[in-house]
């Protein structure tokens, strides 16, 4: 995925303002929120279904996105999972700040990146060798 052609989608449990930070960071990314997607209150997997079509990058505080038997690596175009507390803007924009700096975007497809306060593990999808 081009660095350029990046696609956020905030789960509704992220502070709206993220969506604005990351807009104003990168105004060449398309940053999305489920408010704006008409899906608040909807299951997870209504979000996933919204995220695969739109071929965003979900970001989200939900440890029910890391459950690899519910969204299986590969099958989705990227999950970043926050594990920080307190979850305010101000830490998860640090959160954030983290994973961009140190992920390449090229890693970011398909992978899930949990994210908590002092490492960054990255699980890729398998291979297709």
């Amino acid at each position: 995925m081009p660095e350029s052609a990046l696609h956020f989608f905030l789960d509704q449990n992220i502070p709206r303002e993220i969506a604005v930070w990351l807009r104003a960071k990168r105004p060449d990314w398309k940053v999305s929120i489920v408010q704006d997607a008409g899906l608040t209150g909807k299951p997870d997997a209504d979000l996933f279904r919204w995220a695969q079509a739109n071929r965003a990058i979900i970001i989200t505080y939900d440890e029910d996105f890391a459950d690899a038997r519910l969204f299986p690596l590969g099958s989705h175009h990227g999950i970043i999972r926050l594990r920080v507390w307190p979850t305010t803007v101000e830490v998860t924009k640090k959160a954030l700040n983290r994973v961009l700096a140190q992920v390449p975007v090229s890693d970011l497809e398909g992978s899930l990146v949990i994210v908590d306060l002092a490492r960054i593990r990255l699980r890729r999808p398998p291979s297709g060798d």
